[in-house]
């Protein structure tokens, strides 16, 4: 057995391993994550085992593997199947909780954190990019299309991590869908959301929202990725991570949706 896989059964509790920050920053390191690097995080904590200190752990090891000119931004959605015109969303940028997880919802409560205003694909941010990252996804007529938090990371040549999740959560995807205008992915009628600001200023505003229901096959894009050289694989922990470049990933989608706008959708 080798040395360092003896080590990690040594620390198990019970069936579960204990993963420390400094494994996690190890772990990123290894997979490409550096100094000034923008990152977006999907995340299970669940899924690394047992991680001592929790979700702010995880969320300490990505700022000290991004460093202080880097960025670490991660979903904090509250979107909902019944969100359309007949049932508009009533978002508070200030207390909305997401349903993305624990450390997105640690991270909305971090010291110095920032968050789009939308009113269901809002992000959180820290770092040096938080506020430019984040600024004006209000004004953005779609939820995750030019101007948005997605779209802007992928310009910036930011980089996706999925931390004990696959490409099934990864909304970039979604971001791609919309610029390439795909028939299936948007409500064909505008809602007028209700929006509270960070100022407690209350607004009204319409948008285009998403259109839940369709089947969407994003996983097999992995292989894609990995062929291309865009995508890393490790595990850290009990978690499988994967490492993806966002702008590279972003373009090759939406020139593949152009093509074939049902190439993502589960036949």
């Amino acid at each position: 057995m080798p040395a360092n896989q003896a080590e990690t059964l040594g620390r198990e509790t019970g069936n579960r391993p204990v993963v420390t920050r400094s494994e996690i920053v190890k772990g990123l390191r290894e997979l490409g994550i550096e100094k000034g690097d923008q990152v977006l995080v999907h995340s299970s904590l669940s899924s690394f085992g047992y991680v001592e200190g929790g979700a702010a752990s995880v969320i300490e090891a990505l700022l000290e593997a991004v460093g202080t000119g880097g960025t670490v931004l991660a979903p904090t959605l509250t979107g909902k199947p019944s969100d359309g015109p007949d049932c508009p969303p009533c978002f508070d940028v200030r207390s909305s909780p997401a349903w993305t997880g624990r450390i997105p919802e640690t991270m909305r409560n971090w010291p110095g954190a920032v968050r789009s205003v939308h009113p269901t694909h809002s992000v959180v941010a820290l770092g040096a990019q938080a506020r430019s990252l984040t600024a004006g996804h209000e004004e953005c007529w779609t939820p995750c299309g030019e101007g948005s938090p997605w779209v802007k990371l992928a310009r910036l040549g930011g980089k996706l991590v999925f931390l004990g999740v696959t490409l099934d959560c990864n909304t970039t995807f979604h971001a791609a869908e919309e610029l390439a205008e795909v028939p299936y992915h948007l409500q064909p009628r505008p809602t007028r959301c209700r929006i509270t600001d960070w100022h407690g200023h209350t607004f009204e505003r319409e948008y285009l929202l998403h259109q839940w229901g369709t089947p969407r096959r994003f996983t097999a894009m992995e292989h894609i990725l990995e062929q291309e050289g865009w995508l890393r694989r490790g595990q850290i922990g009990a978690a499988r991570v994967l490492v993806v470049e966002d702008g590279p990933m972003l373009d090759y989608t939406v020139r593949l949706l152009r093509r074939d706008p049902w190439a993502l959708v589960a036949r």
